[in-house]
This record gives C-alpha cells, structure tokens and sequence, in this order.
C-alpha cells in the first residue's frame, strides 16, 4: 500500500473502510422531534464553552429514521439538542446520540464529532400514535409520544427547511497515541439540498429514564412544548471548526 493510497483510504480500516466519502445523501428522513423545558443548571452543564444556552431552558429530544442514506445503508437515531447561542448567533449544541448502525457511528464520531454511541432507537407509528423508542443495553431509557398527524404544517414547509438547515455544532474529541486530546474542537455544519416533502405537530409527551450509560434523564423533563413530525431529502456535507480549544 504506497502513500497515494493510503491518503485517498476514505476511512479506517484500510482494506476495508466503514465509510466511503462525502458528502452523503438522505431520502424520506423521518424525524420525530419533541420540545420540552428541562433544568437551567443541567443545561449549562452539558453545554461547553465558549456557546451559552439560549434563552427559555428547552431542550429538543429528537429519533430519526433513515431509511435510505448514501454510504450508510438503513438506520435509525436519537438523541439530545440543545439551542445555543455561539456569538450572537442561533445555533443547536448535539449533546447525545444513540444509533443501531455502525458506519454512521463511526463515520459521525471521526469526522464532525457527533456524540454517537450504539443504542437501539425505534421510530414507529403505533395505532394513533408516533411512537420513539430508546433501548440501551437491555432497558428501555426514552419514550415519546405525539398525536399522529393532528395539525398539517404543509402552509409553512420553508420554514421547516429553516430549521433544518440552522447551524448545528458539536464537541468533537479525539485522543492521540499518547492519550492526550489531539483533536479539541468545536465543529459546525449546515444540512443543504433540503426538500421537506411533509410536516406535522401535535401534542407530545416524553418520559426519560437514568441510565449510567445513556444518561438522557440527566436533562429532565419538565414540560412538554410540542411534538413535530417531519419528512424530508436532504445531504450532509463535511463541516468546519468553529473554536480550536488547542490553538
């Protein structure tokens, strides 16, 4: 192996790599995402600097089907978000994220840090209801509930893409051989080529769970706002750093 290919390898391992390169393409993402108020002190806790949560203390619990993602295959996510401010500007700090997949995994971890680990989200529609679920390692930890397309949203898809496309960032983290942070970033990116294809809210419920290893409950609930329900096509191309923390 010469030192051309070794460079164009998109990803490890080498003689067989878990990702191949971007950017990646989503069709018929379905997400579930729900808006609730949790504990101001929690929130700060979770969230580094130099981003200060936003104002109103909400955070956004969201699961995420994909059943068709270039380069990753079919897979589902959850996770938690929560709305900064990163100079003045409205961004959503990814605090956690639970996925059944690895390439994505790996592929979110190594290039703009998403906070994956492997878990077992479910999204599913279940009578009347939109129903997420969150196992990990054996105990369901996340249950969420919406009203199955109660209030049509088809009047304000552009502001959906809106909010899709807002400014997302996370603290990407990787050691070096001598396990010291080599990498300590802050990294942002923007989804594009949005096409919402539907959009829905309606009432929403959610109930957390402590777990050590997928602490979700450590950003209660303690109000549910509303749920969203959302259908779209979208890519994810490579991002860029916001703060260097080893500069």
């Amino acid at each position: 192996m010469d030192l051309d290919r070794i460079l164009k390898t998109p990803s490890m391992p080498p003689i067989s790599p878990s990702y191949p390169i971007g950017p990646y393409r989503f069709i018929n993402r379905e997400y579930f995402i729900i808006r609730y108020q949790s504990d101001p002190l929690a929130i700060r806790e979770a969230v580094p600097e130099p981003l200060q949560p936003a104002p109103g203390d909400q955070v956004y619990f969201e699961w995420i089907s994909m059943p068709d993602a270039s380069g990753f295959g079919s897979y589902a996510e959850c996770g938690c978000v929560i709305p900064c401010l990163c100079h003045d500007q409205e961004v959503n700090f990814t605090v956690q994220m639970y996925l059944n997949d690895e390439p994505p995994i790996s592929a979110g971890r190594e290039v703009w840090g998403f906070p994956k680990k492997f878990g077992h989200p479910r999204l599913e529609v279940v009578e009347d209801t939109l129903t997420g679920t969150l196992v990990y390692a054996g105990q369901k930890v996340a249950l969420g509930t919406m009203g199955y397309k109660h209030q049509d949203l088809s009047g304000e898809l552009d502001a959906v893409a809106a909010s899709l496309g807002k400014t997302q960032v996370n603290l990407k983290l990787i050691p070096g051989v001598d396990g010291k942070a080599a990498i300590a970033q802050l990294v942002a990116y923007n989804l594009r080529d949005i096409s919402v294809k539907g959009a829905w809210s309606g009432p929403a419920r959610l109930h957390l769970v402590p777990h050590v290893n997928a602490p979700v409950a450590d950003l209660p609930v303690r109000r549910a706002i509303e749920g969203r329900h959302v259908i779209a096509d979208l890519t994810l191309p490579y991002g860029r750093v916001l703060h260097d923390y080893l500069a």
